[in-house]
């Protein structure tokens, strides 16, 4: 994808001094969105010698909350603060149509989307990456993401941070192979209380800045926020296993597989959502055991060490960001799909979501999109 084609566009600097400078193999552009993590990779960056650029990215929402972790004005004062330049960009169209709109479609669709491993995967490391080498000549890219980049016989890889509890290999997978060895990832051997020590000693206004969970375009912990379609948010039937109705649903977009909690019906038994037909408006409830599966399928897939990523390897897989990598066989592998076998049967795994593999050394071999197969057709769309 050509950044040109998606309108992405330089905007003047709000703080610093516009002084693009001689492009140098020292050169490093820190994707920052004025939250600590971010800002404590751009400082450590600078330590390290390195010519440090700030850049944030405007997309389609305003910072209209402090608990938003995206606010451009707190990434601005900070590089203000640690004397480096900073800059906007604004990918506004490119951001409304690689990123919202086929969020919509898919829990239009019944699928649980992953909008963080998207804008990873086509906006930050490729086309913001690729618009920073032909505007400032930079061809190094940091974040403060919480993984690792290594060495391991000439072979750069992408695996789990020092700190599980806050990894983010996971939403990393889609990076290409050959970027990683112009990738910095200055908080991959750090704790998260480490990087607020930091933050702290050197006075940083972000030092206790709240930790932003939510969507950046949608905020307040409610994705429903960015769904406007009014078919999927159409009342429906919700029914049993046996096709009976059981009660009424708030409109497909509400729900994901494995859902337990806002389903609006109360059983003895606990129920989760089974099954979301987008042709009949429906959504089927079922027990935990019926909607666990050994075996996930995934495609649009992402290889970083292609050399493991063969038929019958033990590997370890993430079916959902939260969680260590559980023990799985690779028991199929084609150029557009993979298929795993879990050891143990792994709850709900959700078409849209991503299926990312790891080997013993806790690296990522691979990745993708968890496919309709894998729910055994529990979404009909």
């Amino acid at each position: 994808m050509m950044a040109g084609k998606w309108n992405i566009k330089l905007l003047p600097p709000s703080l610093s001094p516009w002084a693009p400078r001689k492009a140098s193999s020292k050169q490093i552009a820190v994707l920052m969105s004025g939250g600590v993590d971010s800002s404590v990779a751009a400082y450590l960056l600078k330590q390290d010698r390195w010519d440090v650029f700030g850049i944030t990215m405007k997309i389609p929402v305003s910072c209209s909350t402090g608990r938003r972790g995206c606010c451009g004005a707190d990434a601005a004062f900070i590089c203000n603060e640690l004397g480096l330049s900073h800059y906007f960009i604004d990918v506004t169209e490119a951001f409304q149509k690689l990123i919202i709109e086929p969020f919509r479609k898919s829990y239009g669709t019944g699928e649980t989307p992953n909008p963080c491993v998207d804008c990873n995967t086509l906006l930050k490391f490729s086309l913001v990456w690729d618009f920073l080498k032909e505007t400032f000549g930079i061809a190094y890219l940091a974040t403060g993401h919480y993984a690792k980049v290594s060495k391991t016989n000439s072979q750069v890889q992408l695996g789990l941070a020092r700190d599980k509890a806050k990894d983010q290999s996971y939403f990393l997978y889609g990076i290409a192979r050959g970027k990683l060895e112009r990738l910095a990832l200055p908080l991959g051997a750090l704790t998260k209380e480490r990087v607020r020590s930091i933050a702290a000693q050197l006075n940083l206004s972000v030092a206790d800045k709240a930790e932003s969970m939510e969507l950046c375009f949608a905020g307040e912990n409610d994705y429903r926020a960015a769904l406007t379609d009014a078919e999927a948010n159409q009342a429906g039937e919700i029914t049993n296993m046996q096709g009976n109705k059981i009660g009424t649903h708030r409109g497909i977009a509400n729900y994901t597989l494995g859902q337990r909690r806002g389903i609006g019906f109360a059983g003895g038994k606990p129920l989760y959502v089974g099954k979301i037909n987008a042709q009949t408006n429906t959504i089927t409830l079922t027990t935990r055991e019926e909607i666990s599966s050994h075996t996930v399928r995934a495609n649009q897939i992402n290889t970083l060490i292609p050399q493991e990523l063969a038929s019958g390897k033990r590997m370890y897989g993430k079916i959902r960001s939260y969680g260590d990598p559980q023990p799985c066989k690779l028991i199929d592998v084609n150029k557009t799909a993979i298929t795993v076998e879990f050891d143990q049967p792994q709850f709900a795994p959700c078409p849209g979501q991503r299926l990312v593999l790891y080997n013993s050394a806790n690296n990522i071999i691979a990745g993708g999109t968890i496919s309709r197969e894998t729910a055994l057709e529990k979404i009909i769309s």
